[in-house]
């Protein structure tokens, strides 16, 4: 029939879109493939990636450096962990948790010494929770130490 637009294609053809710019791509890449970087990130690492950003522009942020420590430690990036954790102790010299969290990012890091003075100065400031101590498994590295079995009484 003469007069009437036949569709070149519908929305359930796939090749409904081709020829159709996409945004950027790689080279090399197949039309309608997402980015090459699309779906190599996991969300862990996105959200390192994301709160080092965020520390670069805010150094003293606590609530970021507290994050921050938490996401490497899982990630099992140790030493970054216990790099944010010393920050935050500088921050909050007196702050037990502070100082707990860095004696098992020490223990964790395999460095035994440093995690039982930074347990014992925790409970020095007040940290009582000697029963998740025990348990505690960032601390694992440590519980047949005679100091650590000190600092609990054994």
């Amino acid at each position: 029939m003469a007069g009437i637009d036949k569709p070149q294609s519908t929305p359930d053809d796939p090749g409904a879109d081709a020829g159709k710019p996409r945004g950027r791509k790689a080279r090399g890449q197949s039309p309608g493939a997402p980015p090459a970087w699309f779906g190599t990130l996991g969300q862990l690492d996105f959200d390192i990636d994301f709160f080092e950003r965020v520390l670069a522009r805010k150094p003293d942020s606590i609530e970021v450096l507290r994050i921050l420590a938490e996401l490497v430690s899982k990630k099992g990036i140790m030493e970054r962990a216990v790099e944010l954790d010393q920050a935050l102790v500088a921050l909050l010299p007196d702050d037990f948790l502070a100082r707990y969290n860095l004696a098992c990012s020490f223990a964790r890091a395999g460095r035994a010494d440093d995690a039982i003075d930074a347990l014992s100065r925790a409970i020095l400031l007040g940290y009582d929770d000697l029963e998740h101590m025990e348990s505690d498994p960032d601390l694992e590295s440590i519980r047949r130490h005679p100091d650590f079995l000190a600092l609990l009484g054994d």
